[in-house]
């Protein structure tokens, strides 16, 4: 089957049901109790510096753990399983002295081990169909804050910088063969803008359009974004994109993440997507949200017509996600508002003007 095919199964598929993503890689990678040298493989043996923790480079020196694990949540139910390229992009991997051409086979072979699992999948389970989204996190840099207190001016990079570095990363996952893009965990808008337009900006290049997915994270209970947006005025910031499906993940937990989620379900009118924390860390930075009480609130969403598409973030398991897919299995998705013609701003709140 064409991706073009797949493609319009992912969107079929999301007016019949709730859709699930996956959960935290994180955690299940930390599970697995790796050391230096797996991290390195032999591609990077004698690499200046520390790799442990760099997880994305897993996808070249353990492919085969990457696999496992995209295989384990597909098991639990899971629709869309994201590439692990959370930070391949040049920007964050300086902090592990890799070059571009690392970062491009990080990138790649990320999309390649996601389809391949979503196809495998896919043949044995034709009535439900599995899509790989290609993951494209927060910069370790961003281009609404300063990064000098004494200096409100102050940047670490530049647009074109941020932008270079997203274009990068979107045409290797695209080259992969991803179905669809995950702008993810964004904290600045304009970060975030740098990448949706690295995307647009493939098309021109003659590479086929893929659907884009586009998550914030909304940081404490202020409602706000890092760079300090509201909930509508982030949706109007990127609403330009048209895409597939907007929300938001990390951060909270689901009890706190809820009236955002619910903001952005009254104004978006496009799909809504949320995939919240298992709760709040503890003192000791774990998740001790269990699978059945994470399931409970994002059912709870489900039912009131919040969400069409659900999933989890940091600490959730496979486990957490079989529970949630059980929970919002048959549930209605919700339906997407019509919303009157209006001129629609935003700074850090939103502006609507109603003809």
């Amino acid at each position: 089957m064409s991706r073009a095919d797949r493609i319009r199964q992912l969107h079929a598929a999301a007016r019949e049901r709730i859709l699930v993503l996956d959960g935290a890689w994180g955690v299940m990678i930390q599970g697995k109790g790796l050391t230096e040298a797996d991290y390195r493989g032999e591609r990077f043996a004698a690499h200046n510096g520390q790799m442990k923790g760099n997880n994305d480079i897993l996808c070249l020196t353990r492919p085969d753990i990457v696999a496992e694990l995209h295989d384990a949540y597909f098991a639990a139910g899971a629709d869309i399983s994201e590439t692990n390229t959370f930070s391949a992009t040049t920007i964050a991997q300086e902090d592990y002295g890799l070059d571009a051409q690392a970062v491009r086979d990080i990138n790649l072979e990320g999309a390649r081990l996601a389809r391949a699992a979503a196809d495998r999948w896919t043949e044995k389970e034709p009535h439900k169909p599995r899509f790989a989204a290609g993951s494209i996190g927060p910069l370790n840099k961003m281009l609404s804050m300063s990064s000098d207190v004494n200096d409100p001016g102050a940047r670490l990079v530049t647009f074109d910088q941020v932008y270079e570095a997203y274009r990068q990363q979107v045409r290797a996952l695209h080259e992969g063969r991803v179905h669809l893009f995950l702008i993810e965990t964004i904290t600045d808008t304009l970060n975030c803008k740098a990448a949706i337009k690295a995307i647009k900006d493939l098309e021109d290049e003659g590479y086929e359009p893929l659907p884009i997915w586009i998550s914030g994270t909304i940081t404490d209970r202020s409602g706000r974004t890092l760079s300090g947006q509201t909930a509508e005025a982030f949706w109007n910031s990127v609403r330009h994109a048209k895409p597939f499906a907007v929300g938001f993940n990390c951060a909270l937990g689901a009890d706190l993440m809820r009236p955002f989620i619910a903001e952005l379900s009254r104004v978006a009118d496009t799909l809504v997507a949320a995939y919240p924390n298992a709760g709040l860390p503890n003192a000791m930075g774990q998740y001790d949200e269990q699978p059945h009480e994470t399931a409970h609130f994002l059912e709870e969403w489900a039912r009131s017509g919040l969400v069409n598409i659900v999933g989890g973030c940091c600490g959730t398991t496979p486990d957490h996600i079989r529970h949630v897919a059980e929970e919002v299995a048959g549930v209605q998705p919700r339906q997407i508002p019509e919303r009157p013609v209006a001129m629609r701003l935003s700074g850090l709140e939103p502006f609507e003007l109603v003809a």
